[in-house]
């Protein structure tokens, strides 16, 4: 065991917590992320608790509910979470798991605030994970050689038998090698690589995988690293059938080098907007692909948000737009009815992560800023309302009406009056 004295630094209220916890004979010990994320310099903003030496679950939710909202997210995991103002800590009790079914749900749980921290972090995936701070102690605890593995960059599993239980593991070393662009290690590769073979990733709930994917996207400077995993241990068999054109192309090498240089392009283009940035990312997976049946079958394997799968095939149905002939002859019509059809902004920036031409790129994206077009639809002028005042007659031929006059708006610049005489010339 490798013990470290380098203070960590917490919120204030969580610092008052930890004291009464402490003063009730409790021994509080942060776990997992935060002491990761201590030692590599990144902010920490979740912060994990295991209480050692509480009797109960029901005697550490009456004690936490003096700071804060209480949230009991499950008895039989021991969690408690503990809002406080801007904050919100997660709080457990140690627990021993064992698999006895299939799914995140398929463990038994044995609560035991008498366990040591050796034991209770045996559960955990990964070393740089298994890492704990004694609160009562001010030490770091490190049962694992965690901090080994930090200093050397390199990701490794704890045990095999715990490690294959659970088959999410294989998605979080993934998302965990790129964002902190870790090396793999060469056992931990082999145990993910069987599970794989095994067909275990099939009984993951997709929205479980798709927030690793989130994390993996939204986190990563490099997601061509997790990107090279995926594709090293065969998950792209997962998520793509054998007659799918979206990696089995004659040119393969070159189209896979050319989609990890535009994930990591991506990564420098994001807009903090995290809804955005993932249908952005999981368009350019799916960019050079005509075939909107070969597009939902990627999409519906890890989503069912029916808008997040519409924004992303409106992108890739629009995958053949000639920037330079329209940065050599603007042609505002074609413009406005693009912004019909996806939004343009949106499509300007995965083209971006996929082309050089900047110029032109930005150049058809400011002409549509010009118009208010570059995050909304063209807008019609005429609305049934304006042919009923005109003292046209409601009917089939209304929707042939404001049509015309639509499209008359987009090819002329009309302004609302001169295409309301139009339209009296036109039909009176």
């Amino acid at each position: 065991m490798s013990i470290y004295t380098k203070k960590i630094n917490l919120p204030f209220i969580l610092e008052k917590i930890l004291n009464h916890l402490q003063e009730i004979g409790a021994k509080p010990i942060l776990v997992g992320g935060c002491v990761r994320d201590h030692f590599l310099n990144i902010p920490i903003k979740d912060y994990d608790i295991e209480v050692f030496n509480i009797k109960t679950y029901e005697i550490l939710a009456q004690n936490l509910k003096m700071f804060g909202k209480v949230h009991l997210v499950g008895k039989s995991f021991g969690v408690i979470k503990l809002q406080v103002s801007s904050y919100e800590f997660d709080f457990s009790i140690p627990r021993l798991e064992t698999k006895i079914d299939l799914g995140h749900k398929g463990f038994e749980i044995e609560l035991n605030p008498n366990l040591s921290f050796k034991e209770a972090a045996k559960r955990r995936d990964f070393t740089i994970n298994a890492l704990g701070y004694d609160y009562c102690k001010k030490d770091f605890i490190d049962c694992y050689d965690g901090f080994y593995d930090l200093k050397n960059k390199e990701l490794k599993h704890i045990n095999d038998k715990t490690f294959v239980e659970d088959p999410l593991r294989v998605y979080r070393a993934i998302q965990f090698a790129s964002r902190f662009e870790f090396t793999l290690n060469e056992k931990t590769k082999i145990l993910c690589k069987k599970l794989v073979d095994e067909k275990a990733l099939d009984e993951l709930a997709k929205e479980r995988v798709f927030e690793e994917l989130k994390k993996l996207f939204l986190k990563s400077s490099k997601p061509s690293i997790g990107f090279t995993l995926i594709k090293e241990l065969g998950i792209i068999n997962h998520f793509f059938h054998n007659h799918n054109k979206l990696f089995l192309k004659e040119n393969f090498i070159s189209y896979w080098n050319k989609l990890l240089s535009s994930l990591d392009k991506m990564s420098k283009l994001k807009t903090n907007d995290e809804k955005r940035d993932i249908i952005l990312f999981l368009a350019i997976i799916c960019f050079k692909v005509n075939n909107k049946k070969d597009v939902l079958f990627f999409l519906e394997k890890v989503t069912d948000e029916k808008k997040l799968i519409d924004e992303v095939i409106s992108i890739c149905l629009n995958n053949s737009i000639d920037f330079i002939s329209f940065y050599k002859n603007p042609n505002l019509a074609f413009l406005k009815r693009l912004s019909l059809n996806v939004n343009i902004e949106n499509l300007c920036l995965v083209y971006l992560a996929i082309s050089n031409s900047e110029k032109e790129i930005y150049f058809l994206l400011e002409e549509s800023k010009k118009l208010d077009i570059n995050n909304k639809k063209f807008q019609a002028l005429i609305q049934g309302k304006d042919l009923v005042d005109l003292g046209f007659k409601a009917g089939k031929e209304f929707k042939n009406i404001l049509d015309f006059a639509f499209n008359l708006q987009i090819d002329s610049n009309l302004k609302k009056e001169e295409l309301k005489e139009e339209l009296k010339r036109k039909f009176f």
